[in-house]
């Protein structure tokens, strides 16, 4: 049947938390910076979407785009790992060694993707510098998300921090879900559709994506934003990373493992 029960998806988080964590170091970075590059790809259409449609929801309906590219090729995308490793470890599948290894390298792998892509993107969009960015509204409207992803948050001093934090926890609750919504079928088809409903749902809510932002906030710097390397990672980058950990290992992993998996107490 197409349709998998709950408890057999449990069973398939598990087995995937534990066979990413056994992934050598080459192939964490490896697949960790094709997914941060394709997830720049998703945002520049999303951004693009929106722009031309005057509608906001336009970029939401077509960036789950590159989240499914990422799960249907088995790519390591940190956010999706926060859940589903920490349940591998709790079932004594995994140690936490591995996690943190998994953890680690696939961050710097989505990190380099996400950045490379990013100035890549600013050369062809700008022309080797030769278009002003704020003669382009996709541009421009880039440089004003990376502005208040992070000097936003500056402005309201600790206020802001637990903003993006939060913000963050609400963002990977939904996209650690779209990682696992995969295993509830086993066609295709099945598939992209049950992903598609949460990162639709998260991007649309405009909620904080750590490597999301490893594109967005770098491009709208070389796009021109006001903005330093510590503005990135002080007011997004480090609330942000924690968040999103904190949301998909509780909130997505653990609530259902605690469900519908064995637990060992």
């Amino acid at each position: 049947m197409a349709y998998v029960k709950p408890e057999e998806i449990v069973a398939s988080m598990l087995e995937a938390g534990a066979k990413k964590a056994s992934l050598p170091v080459m192939q964490l970075l490896i697949r960790g910076f094709l997914a941060g590059a394709f997830l720049g790809y998703a945002t520049t259409l999303a951004i693009l979407a929106a722009t031309q449609t005057g509608w906001g929801v336009a970029g939401a309906l077509v960036f789950p785009v590159g989240f499914v590219m990422i799960v249907l090729l088995g790519l390591e995308l940190a956010t999706g790992n926060f859940a589903l490793i920490p349940i591998a470890v709790k079932d004594n599948r995994a140690s936490l060694i591995h996690l943190l290894k998994n953890w680690t390298w696939v961050l710097i792998g989505n990190l380099i993707g996400s950045v490379m892509y990013a100035y890549l993107y600013c050369v062809v969009a700008t022309k080797m510098g030769s278009i002003d960015p704020a003669s382009i509204s996709a541009l421009q409207r880039t440089i004003t998300i990376a502005e208040t992803k992070t000097l936003g948050y500056a402005q309201l001093g600790l206020d802001g921090a637990i903003t993006a934090f939060a913000s963050a926890i609400l963002c990977n609750w939904m996209v650690s879900l779209g990682a696992v919504m995969a295993f509830a079928s086993t066609t295709t088809t099945g598939k992209i559709a049950a992903m598609w409903l949460p990162i639709m749902t998260f991007f649309g809510l405009g909620y904080e994506h750590a490597i999301v932002n490893m594109f967005v906030i770098p491009a709208g710097m070389w796009l021109g934003a006001d903005i330093t390397w510590t503005d990135w990672w002080l007011w997004n980058g480090l609330p942000v990373i924690t968040g999103n950990l904190f949301g998909g290992m509780i909130f997505t992993g653990f609530m259902l493992y605690w469900s519908y998996g064995k637990t060992n107490d």
